[in-house]
């Protein structure tokens, strides 16, 4: 596999610099077997996460990365784990 850490840190930059400016940019990134848990509900495939991330809460964030791993997985797959915060503007 190529450079698994800088597909993920790629892959984070984009996705959170995108949930940042257009939420909706997201969508393509989603499979109908992708799940989204945000606080304690879960929602599975592209239409649900979709309509959960546009109603969230709150309209303007900003991420702060802190830290990210990743480790590549089956079938050329990588997982990736972030933590920072969340700020609502």
């Amino acid at each position: 596999m190529a450079d698994f850490n800088a597909i993920a840190q790629q892959f984070v930059q984009f996705y959170y610099q995108t949930f940042d400016g257009n939420r909706a940019g997201l969508a393509g990134l989603y499979r109908d077997q992708s799940m989204l848990t945000f606080e304690t509900s879960s929602v599975q495939g592209v239409s649900a996460i979709t309509e959960k991330l546009s109603a969230l809460p709150f309209q303007k964030v900003q991420h702060q990365i802190a830290t990210f791993d990743a480790q590549p997985s089956s079938g050329d797959g990588i997982v990736v784990l972030v933590t920072g915060a969340l700020l609502v503007c």
